[in-house]
Order: structure tokens, then sequence, then C-alpha cells
């Protein structure tokens, strides 16, 4: 083990996008556990474009992180020393601890992951908070009937392919909106989707409209801007639209109404859409029928998933600036550890 711990701290609030000086990479001493904690040493680390609300300190449903504060993320780690009973050494556990080599817990929030009944990087990932995040929200909110027409931005990313697949899975016709050619290609060809669209190419809406020719009956939204400006004149009457996010819309920064909102809000009245917000944390009592849906047609090859992996805590920064312009292929992951020392 090496003789100190890293963490990334942010060192600054970001106005518009995230630069590499509002982060700060420390050596410290690692912790070591008092009565009732343990020693986690992380192994992966997960990035995903909801920190880039806790990098600021606007209202929101969750506190930000606070200037000269570790990063906050969802990480696998491993138990090296334990002082608490409910966990030993060698121990896999999912936890919160955040851009750090090593964290002390409590154990309170931990979860244990059992290493045999997936690579321990999916509990991050299809397994884990994106994985849920399209579940619930496809599932509980988008509520899609067999036969009808399900699309979804950013469709290769660890959420939108989860909801593609899922709608298939139900009977949906998936269409997808992801960015690249290659992007397209693999959602289509690998996961599945009837469609997907290039969301750089020119036209949007008019191919899009091709592609939905009955419409759209489900829009997940987890992008915003010129996307769901193509999306919105499709939905059908009755149309359901689960929101977990706003990428495009992350660096802004001020909220300025559209123009075109008045137009937006009679649509809402007349076709009688429903549009939620929500955070996986409003679904929490759904976690065991998750776990045993997804795990089932992960095992099955009814849900697929790619993993984006860079190496080492120091690359975290740049990783996550590069993931909110869409420069992951597939679940944004860091490496900061080996799985066993």
């Amino acid at each position: 083990m090496s003789a100190s711990a890293k963490r990334i701290v942010l060192a600054a609030r970001p106005v518009g996008e995230p630069k590499p000086s509002d982060f700060r990479l420390e050596d410290c001493p690692i912790p070591t556990p008092g009565t009732g904690e343990v020693l986690l040493r992380t192994i992966w680390l997960s990035l995903d474009p909801y920190m880039r609300g806790r990098m600021s300190d606007g209202p929101s449903y969750a506190q930000p992180v606070p200037i000269n504060g570790v990063m906050e993320g969802g990480t696998v780690s491993e138990v090296i020393a334990s002082n608490n009973p409910g966990f030993a050494k060698g121990d896999i556990v999912l936890s919160r601890a955040g851009w750090q080599t090593h964290a002390i817990s409590d154990g309170k929030g931990l979860a244990k992951i059992d290493p045999k009944i997936a690579p321990i990087s999916t509990a991050v990932g299809v397994l884990g908070m994106p994985g849920m995040t399209a579940y619930t929200g496809l599932l509980d909110i988008g509520k899609p009937q067999a036969g009808e027409t399900v699309v979804v931005a950013a469709a290769s990313g660890a959420v939108g392919s989860a909801v593609g697949q899922i709608a298939k899975i139900k009977g949906a016709r998936a269409v997808g909106i992801a960015g690249g050619k290659d992007k397209c290609a693999y959602v289509k060809n690998e996961l599945g989707f009837d469609d997907c669209l290039d969301h750089r190419e020119t036209d949007l809406a008019a191919k899009l409209k091709f592609a939905c020719p009955k419409g759209i009956d489900v829009y997940f939204e987890n992008v915003g801007g010129a996307v769901f400006e193509a999306v919105f004149p499709l939905l059908n009457a009755f149309a359901r639209m689960p929101v977990c996010g706003l990428i495009a819309h992350y660096n802004d920064t001020q909220a300025v109404a559209p123009k075109w909102a008045p137009a937006m809000m009679r649509n809402v009245l007349t076709k009688r859409l429903t549009i939620r917000g929500f955070i996986v944390s409003d679904f929490a009592a759904r976690h065991g029928d998750f776990l045993r849906d997804m795990s089932q047609w992960v095992r099955e090859g009814k849900v697929k998933h790619k993993e984006f992996v860079t190496e080492g805590l120091d690359s975290a920064p740049a990783a996550f600036m590069g993931l909110l312009k869409g420069a992951n292929f597939g679940k944004q992951l860091v490496r900061v550890g080996p799985d066993k020392i």
C-alpha cells in the first residue's frame, strides 16, 4: 500500500464550463480508522453529469461541494482495515467516498458487492445508479406500452443506452439520439435500437420526424437544448417525459426562458402531457425490483453496456470535463486502483 493518499478537491466554483484550475490534486496521509470505522481504498470512481451541479452553490436538491472539499462521487472500494463488525478486510463495497484514493467510513451507506454476480465496476454503472435511473424513470414515469415509440438522447451513455434497451424489452420502438456516427452505429447495431440519429448533423428535427412517423409517446430527457426542441413538436397526446438531466445547460451562467415557452405550455395543456423531473433516490423502494430485473437482463444479454475508462485519480478532472462535452463512449469510469493489492 502506498505511503500516502491522494484526493481531488474543488478549488474554485466554475463559471460556465469547468476548467482545470477549478480542481486541485492533493497528497495527504492515509487516515486511520477509529472505533466502528473502516478504511476504504478506492478501486473505481464513477463520473456523472450531476457532479457539475454540485460544483455550483445555487439552489438544488443536494448540498454543493464546499470549496476545498473532496469532489462528490460514487465509488467501488475495498475495505483494507476494519474496526466495524459489519465489514471485514477484503470486502468490496459501494460507497460515496468521492474523488480520493482512501476514505474513512462509519459503515452507514455502505453496501457490500458480490464480485461473483458481475464485474464490480457495474455497481456504479448498469447495476448501479445509472441503470436504476434508466429503469425507474422509464418504467415508473414513462410507462412505455408495446408498440409505442420511445426516444432517448445521449443514447450511447450509461443511462440512455439502458433506457432504449429496456424499452425494447417492453415491446416499444426505441429511437436514440447520440453524438457521432460511431456512437449511432453502436446504439443501432449493438444495442438493438430501431434507429439512432446524430444530433450533430443538420436538420435533426426533420430526420427525427421521419424516424418517428407515428409521433413520440415517451421522451426520456437527459440533454435539453436543440434535441428537446426537435422532440417536443412530435410528442403525441398523453405523452410522458421523465426528466433526469439537462446536460446541454449545465454550464449556462443564467437561466433564460425561451421565446417558445408559451407555445410549449399550450401543448402541455392541449396534449395533456406529463413532464416529471426526478432523482433516482425518489424510487429507493424500487431498488430490489431493479436489481432483480436488470441483473437478469444483463445475464441474458438483453441489456448490454459499455465502459469508458481512464486510468488514475489524476485523470478525473479531464475525464469529467470531457464527459460534459460528450467525449465519453459509454459509462465514464476512473480506475483509481487495482482490484486487489
